[in-house]
């Protein structure tokens, strides 16, 4: 009876058209079929053994530390607060309610604040969406409303409620949805003041409907519900003025016999409190919302060195990649690396200008790096006068 199978019962191939068919009774299968279960075996393991994650914060810091340079008292407060956020989100039924901790960076453009989060989602394996606060509205005005926040992760997460009740939202900058000065606004502020409101009970945890399709609300349109309790929610922002709030209370009055006299040391980002914040034009309840409030420095000229040459997946490694690809070895020198930085510190504009200037020193010859080969080009070597002054390109060579 076994011996009358000559085909394969899941992919219909005959004997003769396969290395092997094994046959039991009236079925048989090839050793092609049997390859592709053992590979879906394979796949389907891995995707539903949980991932571990260590409860311990100096492990994600360890982990923050391949990635973000410096900002190590940041990266601590962020380890805590995640790890905290981690024991909560596991919590057994019979446990005490945990209240949700979200974060709050503030600190100067290029100083971490979204990298931090990145990282942060990718050590906890979870989806992760940035949105600008500026484009957020009102509901009923033109823009993106807050619920937006909630279908872009759950379009992130391949539709799946429960992902998307786990995942992080990372809302970039918030200082500029404050209000100009702590009185209240006399006129509609819909993408300012307006936006808080909106986003205290998204933030705090409620149960919103958005449409499936992800696009925006329509009354026909099918609608799911999403439980926001358990999404942690970061916002981040450069709060440009801030410090001037900080010195004013810090050092008290200027003026009469109990003036204190100024200091010329700008004041310590540190120093910053919940109530700085409200005076720059966060309302209260938003305040109240991200216990955590991180600060981040600006970067040194040696953490921005770091960030050229030392950290995981750092700028030289990745162009010196894609010269690779064309056969080229791609050298910068040290005094290149150090004029780079030189430009970047001068730009104001953080670890974010320094792929502005590689960019600016190797788009010329990335743009022949195809014609190299043929020329018998292997290597091109960058030194500071090409920074400082660029030179015609054989000059380079």
């Amino acid at each position: 009876m076994a011996e009358s199978v000559e085909s394969c019962s899941f992919c219909g191939r005959h004997k003769n058209d396969v290395a092997k068919l094994i046959v039991n009774e009236s079925v048989a299968i090839c050793n092609q079929c049997v390859d592709l279960c053992q590979e879906l075996l394979t796949d389907t393991t891995k995707d539903v053994k949980p991932a571990s994650i260590d409860m311990d914060p100096r492990s994600l810091k360890t982990f923050l530390d391949q990635y973000v340079i410096g900002q190590e008292q940041a990266k601590k407060n962020i380890s805590v607060a995640i790890i905290n956020h981690v024991k909560r989100m596991n919590r057994k039924k019979d446990d005490p309610e945990i209240a949700k901790a979200n974060i709050l960076l503030v600190g100067p453009t290029g100083s971490g604040k979204t990298l931090l989060a990145k990282t942060v989602a990718r050590y906890l394996d979870v989806p992760f969406v940035i949105a600008d606060a500026t484009s957020l509205t009102e509901a009923g005005y033109v823009g993106d409303d807050v619920e937006m926040l909630i279908s872009r992760l759950y379009a992130v997460s391949g539709n799946d409620v429960e992902k998307t009740q786990k995942g992080i939202v990372f809302v970039d900058e918030v200082d500029k949805i404050s209000r100009k000065g702590e009185s209240a606004s006399i006129t509609r502020d819909v993408s300012g003041e307006g936006v808080q409101q909106a986003l205290l009970k998204l933030v705090e945890g409620t149960t919103c409907r958005i449409p499936t399709a992800g696009n925006r609300r329509h009354p026909a349109a099918d609608y799911i519900e999403i439980d926001t309790s358990e999404i942690l929610f970061i916002a981040g922002g450069a709060f440009v003025g801030v410090d001037s709030l900080i010195k004013s209370r810090v050092q008290g009055s200027s003026m009469g016999f109990a003036a204190v006299i100024a200091s010329s040391t700008a004041p310590d980002l540190s120093q910053l409190t919940s109530d700085d914040l409200i005076k720059f034009g966060l309302i209260p309840e938003f305040v109240g919302r991200f216990p955590n409030i991180v600060t981040l420095a600006a970067l040194t000229q040696k953490d921005m060195m770091a960030v050229l040459t030392e950290v995981k997946n750092n700028y030289i490694t990745q162009y010196q990649w894609i010269f690779q690809q064309d056969g080229v070895e791609l050298e910068i020198t040290v005094p290149a690396l150090e004029a780079i930085v030189d430009l970047a510190m001068c730009s104001r504009t953080g670890a974010r200008s320094l792929q502005g200037h590689l960019e600016k020193v190797l788009m010329p010859h990335m743009f022949e790096l195809a014609g190299y080969r043929s020329l018998g080009i292997d290597r091109v070597v960058i030194g500071a006068d090409q920074v400082n002054n660029p030179t015609p390109l054989e000059d380079a060579i």
